[in-house]
């Protein structure tokens, strides 16, 4: 006798459906600090030197940013005071449809980050679809997170990809 319970006909719910493509709440950033992006590219680049440009003032104004820019990889958001609940971690033991594992991401880059910016961040989930394949039911879920400063100039789109099974 088997204790598998048998696979469902969809993992996609109609609260899945219904949250496709509708923007969540905007997350806004503390205005960036010069502090933050020389320390930010200290670590990046250790034990090496980091390049001028994210933290000499004057060898930066001489570039086309007129000014320190952070590294691509800043995270405004990385060190919340607060962490989000479902960020917490989930259960070992899951039912079919609760196991995932990560699909890879892309990163989108527009205008750099400069002192001063305060970025907005939004998600979505923008993409999902299911296909059968060793795991069983499978969805693919697509997600983004787009960055914007005060200015509504796009900075970053991160696409993550979620695979259920």
């Amino acid at each position: 006798m088997s204790s598998n319970a048998a696979a469902p006909a969809t993992l996609i719910s109609q609260a899945l459906r219904d949250s496709l493509n509708v923007w969540g709440e905007p997350q806004v950033s503390h205005p960036v600090d010069c502090s933050d992006l020389r320390r930010w590219a200290i670590s990046v680049y250790w034990p090496d030197k980091p390049p001028k440009l994210f933290w000499d003032d004057a060898y930066a104004k001489t570039t086309r940013w007129g000014g320190i820019i952070a590294p691509r990889e800043f995270n405004p958001f990385a060190w919340p005071i607060d962490r989000p609940a479902d960020r917490m971690p989930k259960p070992a033991k899951r039912a079919v449809g609760e196991r995932s594992m990560n699909g890879g991401q892309k990163e989108t880059y527009g205008v750099p980050i400069h002192p001063g910016d305060v970025i907005t961040a939004r998600t979505a989930l923008v993409h999902m679809e299911e296909k059968v394949g060793k795991l069983g039911l499978t969805l693919y879920k697509s997600t983004e997170t787009r960055w914007t400063n005060q200015k509504g100039e796009f900075v970053r789109s991160r696409i993550s990809i979620s695979i259920v099974y």
